[in-house]
Formats: structure tokens, sequence, C-alpha cells
């Protein structure tokens, strides 16, 4: 199979644990980009915390693509402009808002460039790290959402929100997806929006087919668009579960594993011809 396409999820897949890019890794990507390999970089990240990312490995040279907000947003790295984005009413924030009162959990979201929140947590903190976003505190979380956003993410430990994820995507079904991108991070899109869904929004738009696509991910925010693509691979360190999915498990992110799946099966194949 000749691929066109390589989707790669960012935190402990494509970045290492100090969220940096590898230079075996870095090299990879740039290749396949210059034999005209579409490269999309496809995380719960804001677009915000995906740019620098995207620089680095010359998307906007390259014509590739940032899927960002869990499949919420597409952005052509090119032109800069989204070509797909999906929000959350007011109202349906704030009906996640006193959920999240009645599960006890935390709770934050997006507005601009900044991670807005009723109250300080690690958990937030821990994604402003992540992000570098700026954490801005309000009075009234319901009072400060009143236009529509992209995500709304709850927060807790981790064995609780295995609960709080059950329960919800139960109660939720239909009017909202649901899913862990970390163990303590739950995330609120559109219904029917995750990385599968705007993957395959963005490869019908460019006339590639489903069996040319690689995605590359380890947690279960990345399960849509590994089962979607032709070609599904989990990193060594993906969660048990996400590696019985997967049609190839490769090395971990710290021993890079995404560059070795791209030189197996894009450049060395490239190489052969």
């Amino acid at each position: 199979m000749n691929y066109k396409m390589i989707v790669l999820d960012l935190d402990d897949t494509l970045l290492r644990d100090d969220h940096t890019i590898s230079p075996r890794t870095l090299k990879a990507l740039i290749n396949a980009q210059e034999a005209g390999v579409k490269v999309v970089l496809a995380s719960g990240r804001p677009t915000f915390a995906m740019t620098h990312i995207a620089k680095e490995l010359e998307l906007e040279k390259y014509g590739s693509y940032i899927l960002s907000f869990n499949g919420a947003t597409i952005v052509n790295c090119a032109t800069n402009e989204p070509i797909f984005s999906s929000t959350l009413t007011p109202e349906t924030v704030h009906e996640l808002y006193h959920i999240s009162k009645q599960e006890k959990a935390w709770i934050h979201t997006y507005t601009g460039d900044e991670i807005v929140t009723e109250a300080h947590n690690e958990y937030t903190d821990i994604e402003s790290v992540i992000t570098g976003m700026k954490i801005v505190k309000v009075d009234s979380f319901v009072d400060a959402i009143q236009q529509p956003v992209v995500k709304v993410l709850m927060m807790e430990d981790p064995e609780k929100l295995v609960m709080v994820e059950k329960k919800l995507q139960e109660q939720l079904k239909g009017k909202l997806s649901v899913m862990r991108s970390k163990p303590f991070f739950l995330e609120f899109t559109e219904a029917g929006v995750d990385k599968g869904t705007s993957l395959h929004h963005l490869i019908q738009q460019l006339g590639i087919q489903q069996e040319e696509v690689i995605a590359i991910g380890d947690s279960y925010n990345d399960l849509a668009m590994i089962t979607f693509a032709g070609l599904g691979v989990a990193m060594g360190n993906a969660h048990d579960d996400i590696k019985q999915i997967a049609d190839f498990v490769t090395d971990t992110n710290m021993n890079d594993g995404v560059a070795k799946v791209v030189e197996a099966f894009i450049l060395d194949k490239l190489a052969a011809i």
C-alpha cells in the first residue's frame, strides 16, 4: 500500500515525555512530506497549543493539517484557515457545569487562547503547562460562558473519572461525544465529533482513500481514528486495550515509535521503488 497520509496524536505519541520531537522522528516526517505524504496532527489540545509543533514539522510548507480539540476543528496549515469547526452552545456548557457539580468533578473550557475555570485545581494547572495557555479564573463559570465553545473538560482522579465517564456516556448518548484523552481528562464535544469522523471529513476533501491513511495514537480518544485508518497503529506505551484493537503496535514514544512506522511503511517502500 502506498500511504498518502499519516495522522499523529501528540502527547505520549509524537512527543517524548519532555514534549519534544526526537531528531529521528522529525527527519522522518519531513522526508515523508517531501515525498508528498500529508501529515496531520490530531490531538485533544486546542489549536493554539499545536501551532508551534506544526511549525517545527513545517506543515505550512507542505500543505498539511491540524486536527485539534479531538476533531472539533480542522485547520489547513498552508492557509491557517479552518476547514471544519464544531461548537457547543452556551446552554450545553451550562448543563455540563451543573453535571460537574453533581459528580464533584472539576471543569474548564476555552475562550480564545485562554483556559476558563471557576476554581483553580491541579488538573487545570497540568493543562496549562501542556498547552502553554493562560488560566483565567472567573467568579461564575455560567456567567462567563455566553458564547459557543469548542470543547469542555471535566477532571478528577482517574479511578473516579472512569465511573463518571461510563455514567455520562450513557446519560448524554446522542447529544455529546464523551471520551477520555488522559486518565484524568474527560472531554466533551458535539455528538458525532471525534478524531475518526473528522479524519473522514478531511480525506473526502483531499480525495484520499481510507486505506491510504496511517493513524498512530496511545489513548482512548485515539480509538476512533485508529479503527478508521487503513493502518491503525498503537504506541508501545499505549493502554493494552488500545493495542488490542490496533493493526500494528510500534515502539514507545521514548524510543522513536512514530519514526519507526514512517520509515517502515512509507520511506523504505518509497526507496525501493
